[in-house]
């Protein structure tokens, strides 16, 4: 049993949540975890069953709009993991990031063991440099590192996507309903707002309760969403753990590749994904959870990782109609009570 591990994510609130199948692995072999996270992943860092404590750092070769590299900032970091006293760390990171500038960050603090997925070569910054086939999904990816370093889930543990209960109480009005989450981290992956209005017309105009969720700063977007459809508008009024709350009692929810797909997934609710393939769909698309990927997976833009689409038209997402999206609901609908019964047995997501 390792008595202090390290685990470090310093993306947004979805690749934190992916990661989480790893931190309990680790929190499994370690009396204790601190996971470093960046600013946009600290709420989800904070959801994550095994996580003991979370110290927060905006690194600037990680995050997505950085500011210059500030040597006091990286001399303060050092000094706050070396007073943690680590024994073990891993650093994940996705496969396009290399997890050599914090590995030699780490080893300045004094971590004596440091673990990480690397295509480089890593001089003595790793004692575990793993590696893995390409195109696995990214809690597999994740998860293997940690196998790799000597932990492994318990035998209770699935290995699915999952939060820390229990999650708080959200006024909503009784019956079932499907979520729409209009709002992306990445403009790039956004269906436009104006197929997400016709989609909600059409799903409440089929008999379905339909919820809007979204962001403090996207509360003009859900707002153009709803409408006069007489969807609710919960644009900017939830935390990230209250929007899990909402998700988790979502019969089905409609969203692109962003953080609350793998917040459904993580509360184990089915996802109509509406997927841009600028990143592979099979590390990123939404895990072990009943899923309709919609958007063209070979169009122009495939595998390019544009954050905003250069292609005239959009074409991944603007071939998807609102009636597509109805249907995959629909479809969804038929599928999700034995889906649901499978993962209440199962522990899987909740």
């Amino acid at each position: 049993m390792v008595r202090h591990s390290l685990v470090v994510r310093l993306d947004n609130a979805g690749d934190v949540l992916l990661a989480g199948p790893a931190v309990r692995a680790v929190a499994a072999g370690s009396d204790r975890v601190t996971l470093l996270a960046g600013p946009s992943g600290e709420a989800a860092a904070r959801l994550l069953p095994g996580v003991d404590d979370v110290v927060v750092w905006r690194c600037p070769w990680i995050d997505p709009e950085p500011a210059p590299l500030d040597p006091a900032q990286v001399e303060h970091l050092v000094e706050v993991v070396r007073g943690l006293e680590v024994d073990r760390a891993l650093v994940l990171t996705s496969f396009h990031q290399s997890p050599l500038p914090t590995a030699l960050l780490l080893r300045l603090a004094g971590v004596p063991w440091v673990g990480a997925i690397s295509e480089d070569y890593p001089g003595s910054l790793l004692d575990l440099r793993h590696r893995t086939p390409d195109d696995m999904p990214e809690p597999e990816r994740a998860l293997g590192l940690a196998e790799a370093a000597g932990f492994a889930l318990p035998p209770h543990d699935d290995g699915r996507l999952a939060v820390r209960g229990p999650l708080p109480p959200v006024e909503l009005p009784a019956g079932p309903y499907v979520v729409l989450h209009p709002g992306t981290s990445v403009p790039a992956r956004a269906w436009p707002a104006e197929r997400y209005a016709e989609a909600c017309r059409l799903l409440v105009g089929a008999g379905h309760r339909v919820v809007v969720t979204g962001a403090l700063t996207e509360r003009a977007l859900t707002a153009a969403v709803v409408g006069s459809s007489g969807a609710l508008d919960l644009g900017g009024a939830t935390s990230l753990a209250e929007l899990a709350a909402v998700l988790a009692g979502a019969q089905v929810v409609v969203v692109g590749n962003t953080g609350p797909a793998h917040l459904a997934a993580a509360v184990g609710t089915p996802v109509v994904s509406l997927f841009a393939p600028t990143v592979p769909a099979v590390r990123w698309r939404p895990y072990r959870v009943p899923t309709v990927l919609l958007g063209d997976q070979d169009a122009v833009c495939r595998g390019t990782r544009v954050t905003r689409c250069p292609f005239p038209g959009h074409p991944c997402l603007t071939s998807v109609t609102a009636d597509d999206v109805r249907r995959a609901v629909e479809e969804l609908l038929g599928a999700a009570p034995s889906v649901r019964e499978d993962l209440a047995a199962s522990g899987g997501g909740r």
